[in-house]
């Protein structure tokens, strides 16, 4: 109940960034708000490149530059938005936001209600990640006036970066593992 005693309606807040720890999380959260019958709103945070300081030193060159990059914020939402749900939509009720604004800020400010649920992926960094750029998640775990679910990583991510290493660094794969895991995974044998 709001505090004029009209009902409102819960929500699940999910920050996006189209990062698999992102895509992880929405993919949660629309669990999560199919669960409790709430609306899903899935919220992607954005910055212009060099963050709101750059904009105030050039006013003018970034007002040609802000609608592209919120063009392109909003085709990362949609792109992110497609590969969790494909062509149908969100299936749910609630609505996709584009929001101007550091992610953890405006989470923050959208996820404003205690009945909110917030959803952030919890990704694994490494020092120097955690030395450059905050966490969105431990932002928001330490300031929200709601709960908040903080959702780890999908198993597959972190093969999935050891791959990449392995593509970087030009080593082969050992297809002989693969072979060996593949025997194991196939019924019958």
């Amino acid at each position: 109940m709001s505090r004029t005693g009209v009902p409102v309606a819960a929500r699940v807040v999910v920050g996006v960034s189209g990062s698999p720890g992102s895509l992880t999380a929405l993919r949660r959260a629309a669990e999560e708000a199919g669960r409790r019958g709430a609306e899903l709103w899935p919220v992607l945070a954005w910055e212009p490149p060099g963050a709101e300081a750059a904009a105030l030193r050039s006013p003018a060159a970034t007002l040609t530059l802000t609608d592209e990059w919120e063009l392109l914020a909003r085709e990362r939402l949609v792109r992110a938005l497609r590969d969790v749900f494909g062509g149908a939509g969100l299936a749910l009720p609630g609505q996709a936001l584009i929001a101007r604004g550091s992610p953890g800020r405006t989470l923050l400010r959208i996820a404003c209600r205690e009945a909110d649920l917030l959803v952030v992926g919890a990704g694994r960094r490494g020092r120097l990640r955690r030395a450059l750029w905050p966490s969105v998640s431990r932002h928001c775990l330490a300031r929200a006036a709601c709960p908040v679910l903080a959702v780890p990583p999908s198993p597959l991510e972190s093969e999935l970066a050891a791959v990449r290493r392995r593509n970087a660094w030009g080593l082969r794969l050992d297809t002989g593992q693969v072979r060996r895991e593949l025997d194991d995974l196939a019924p019958g044998t």
